[in-house]
């Protein structure tokens, strides 16, 4: 978390753009993740040159060549504006994209990097703030969030029904889900790579020991988080976001995954754990997409679609959480409920959880839900567990203004737990405390409670309908009313003491 004089820092280089011309927030976080890019390279590079100094064996493989040390950082940002700015777009640039043969993930979503910065001014201006946040950014976790900052001023949605998750929201799901040193963790729309870099945070933090040995590691780096995403931008600004937060080389790349050509990879079966919120707008065509996806279930809608991918990737014994539009929960559309029984009948429907309609703004006003599940094949649903979130902690307009301090926001709050008034600003810790208890106590809550639990019985019984509101008891207060021949007198004594006063106003007008 950044506070304070880093913050105001860190929001001048966005500042920085928007007065030099540059007011579209993915190109200005674009620009900022290659100049992130150049500089972590030669930090990387300084660290080589410092470990071959110290074993006198010479570094075999630098990123930068002899004629190539003007490309580093920490040489050309002592230049004069102009030599600079042709260093940077003469040379830094094409360097970029010339490393688009390596195997590295960074590399590869650098092949296309264009620079855009229109004057020598603003790049030295841009330059000299990004160095001096990095004298704060020491340890991984304040560049990562220093990232997350950035990105948090994206306020546009992207086309396609592309926005970011919350952060707040994606915690919600990974500390639900509690990854684990083994999994192997995929996001299909992985946007901004925003559910993979807080399973990383999540194991950080949990499973730290776990992770210390040469194989646990080398699994971490390399073979744990999966990404997928259509839009170049975005995997540029996902895999960066990655490199922040210390992942060295996830898989980050390109894929329609719903399309017929996402289907070749052969990845059936492949993840213990998807964290996803897909795109919902639009629908597709059946030529382009995926023949296996339509056996399962024959639509053009991308949010049943996605489900029925996420089927198809998970290992037997997977869990999911993906958040889906509320329609899903109730359609009555073949498509929707035969989707719908599949997770009830043939797989493991875990929980359904509520969002609030605001929780996307300003990008979106949709209702979503949070649907958690396991892959199972055989079945396996026993008691469904709801939760209605009404609060998130933020106003539910296009302001999202916090309801709380900040020490008293999020799943976790830094004050721990919150008092009554609180919670019902901010239901995420209850949600989350409630959710372990799922096969206990919650099982004897009542319906009219924000969470109970539901038997696979009367969910078959209501047609797989998995609406809250299906289920939720609404007890009306009562309220004692007069009888009508009292207000009727009430009524006539009334008119009777306006008439008085109105005959005795007349007579000392008179």
């Amino acid at each position: 978390m950044i506070t304070g004089e880093l913050r105001n820092k860190v929001g001048r280089v966005w500042d920085a753009f928007w007065s030099g011309g540059i007011s579209n927030p993915l190109q200005v976080m674009e620009q900022i993740t290659y100049l992130l890019f150049i500089k972590r390279l030669d930090d990387l590079q300084i660290a080589k040159d410092q470990a071959a100094e110290f074993s006198g064996i010479p570094d075999s493989e630098p990123f930068f060549t002899e004629d190539q040390q003007d490309l580093r950082w920490h040489n050309f940002r002592t230049m004069q504006p102009q030599a600079m700015y042709d260093v940077v777009s003469q040379g830094v640039f094409p360097y970029l994209r010339r490393m688009g043969g390596e195997d590295s993930t960074y590399s590869h979503h650098m092949r296309n990097a264009r620079f855009e910065i229109p004057d020598p001014n603003l790049l030295v201006k841009v330059v000299d703030l990004l160095d001096d946040i990095a004298e704060h950014m020491e340890d991984g976790d304040t560049k990562g969030d220093v990232y997350e900052y950035l990105l948090a001023k994206i306020a546009t949605a992207g086309q396609n029904g592309q926005f970011r998750t919350p952060r707040h929201i994606i915690d919600l799901m990974v500390e639900m889900t509690q990854p684990r040193p083994g999994d192997t963790i995929c996001d299909p729309a992985c946007g901004t790579a925003g559910f993979l870099v807080q399973s990383a945070a999540y194991l950080k933090r949990e499973h730290r020991r776990d992770l210390l040995g040469t194989e646990e590691r080398r699994h971490f780096d390399e073979e744990m988080f999966h990404g997928f995403d259509f839009d170049s931008t975005m995997l540029r600004i996902g895999s960066m976001n990655m490199l922040l937060h210390g992942i060295a080389n996830p898989d980050i790349r390109y894929r329609d995954s719903l399309s017929q050509t996402g289907a070749e990879f052969g990845d059936e079966e492949k993840y213990s754990l998807i964290l996803a919120n897909p795109p919902f707008a639009g629908s597709l065509d059946y030529e382009s997409t995926a023949a296996d996806l339509l056996r399962t279930v024959r639509t053009k809608k991308t949010e049943l679609l996605f489900l029925a991918l996420f089927l198809r990737l998970l290992k037997p014994g997977g869990r999911a959480a993906v958040i889906v539009p509320e329609g899903v929960l109730f359609g009555s559309t073949k498509a929707h409920r035969d989707l719908r029984r599949m997770l009830v009948e043939e797989q493991k429907l875990d929980a359904v959880v509520k969002l609030p309609s605001g929780v996307f703004k300003p990008y979106a006003g949709v209702s979503t839900a949070i649907l958690f599940f396991t892959r199972t094949d055989t079945g396996g649903t026993d008691e469904v567990w709801f939760y209605d979130v009404r609060a998130d902690g933020f106003s539910l307009d296009d302001k999202r203004t916090p309801l709380l301090t900040e020490d008293k926001l999020g799943v976790r709050p830094d004050a721990g737990v919150l008092a009554d008034h609180e919670h019902e600003k901010n239901n995420l810790p209850d949600a989350l405390a409630r959710w372990f208890h799922r096969s206990g106590s919650e099982r004897e809550r009542p319906r009219t409670a924000a969470s109970f639990t539901v038997p696979k019985s009367e969910i078959v019984e209501n047609g797989y309908d998995f609406s809250f509101s299906r289920y939720k008891e609404i007890v009306h207060d009562s309220i004692e009313t007069r009888k009508p021949s009292e207000i009727l007198a009430d009524l006539k004594r009334l008119d009777k003491e306006i008439e008085e006063g109105a005959a005795e106003l007349e007579g000392i007008l008179a």
